[in-house]
């Protein structure tokens, strides 16, 4: 990055902090989308919002733990078994709420950060300043152990959706089916929870508690407009993630503002760019429809395909 910085003439590339907050946002846009394009189709997005949610309470965990016993414990940590231990718990409650997912999921997100709450004032606030960053993200807190886990998360999270990619698949799409055909469908749910905890508490430290749900569903929004199959939905959203993720690093530098809402932000602007365009393209393309040929041409635009032919 120092080269590109001289290529560029870009002083703030040959920044560390500012290296790792671009390397920490690039790998944020990577396993964001690809995690959250599952939990979007399959109608769990909330997911996503009660994880983070939960992990600030792991996070409030481990700087209570901290400051009452005088350890050195990682909040980190705490928020990663907090995460995945409510992961498992969510996709419980959901297999088993049915229609009332919805009211049990939230009830577990207002609890997490209930409890997370508890703890802060339980210390009289004194650990309240240590949590404003898991809160909002911040680019100066970013470490080198924070982008080395990133890093680690892009290639586990990476690995396990390129080597469960059918069955995680066929049970988005069509869990019945695939549980007729012996595919392990809560094996491969729960190993989707997981695997968003893990993004959600790698993401904090950039994108903050708040925010980090967005780079799980807005991206995959944004590609769902354009995409017709479900890969290539992927790639887009990762494209989109990128953008967002770099624009909004560097306006957040800019301008002194919080990376995580810069990040989101940006990504908002291009789902309303894609949605524009896609809007541009379908009236200009079928001006003379009828009505009803032209909610059917528009549901054909928007659909993911997944049916293992040429296009998925």
């Amino acid at each position: 990055m120092d080269g590109l910085a001289d290529l560029l003439g870009a002083s703030m590339l040959s920044y560390p902090y500012m290296q790792r907050a671009y390397l920490g946002a690039v790998c944020i846009a990577v396993i964001g989308p690809l995690v959250g394009t599952f939990l979007v189709h399959r109608e769990l997005a909330m997911i996503g919002d009660t994880l983070a949610h939960t992990a600030f309470a792991g996070v409030a965990v481990g700087l209570f733990v901290n400051a009452t016993f005088s350890l050195s414990l990682s909040p980190l940590l705490t928020a990663f078994a907090v995460a995945v231990v409510t992961a498992l718990l969510v996709e419980l409650l959901i297999e088993r709420a049915g229609a009332d997912s919805d009211t049990s999921l939230a009830i577990v997100l207002t609890g997490g950060f209930a409890m997370g709450s508890i703890l802060i004032t339980a210390t009289d606030g004194g650990i309240a300043v240590g949590i404003d960053a898991y809160l909002f993200g911040s680019l100066a807190t970013v470490s080198k152990a924070d982008v080395g886990l990133l890093v680690l998360m892009c290639l586990l999270v990476g690995g396990a959706v390129s080597l469960a990619y059918r069955p995680l698949l066929y049970v988005t799409f069509d869990a019945t089916a695939a549980q007729a055909a012996r595919m392990g469908v809560r094996r491969y749910k729960r190993l989707t929870v997981v695997l968003t905890a893990f993004v959600v508490v790698s993401a904090m430290q950039i994108m903050g508690v708040i925010l980090v749900v967005a780079m799980l569903v807005v991206p995959v929004a944004t590609a769902a407009l354009v995409a017709r199959s479900f890969k290539r939905s992927i790639l887009l959203a990762i494209l989109a993630a990128e953008f967002a993720a770099v624009v909004g690093v560097t306006i957040s530098y800019a301008y002194a503002i919080a990376a995580g809402g810069s990040i989101v932000v940006a990504a908002i602007g291009v789902y309303v760019a894609a949605l524009g365009f896609r809007k541009l393209t379908l009236d200009w393309s079928v001006p003379m429809l009828s009505r009803r040929s032209r909610d059917r041409t528009e549901r054909s635009r928007t659909g993911i395909e997944a049916d293992g032919g040429e296009e998925e």
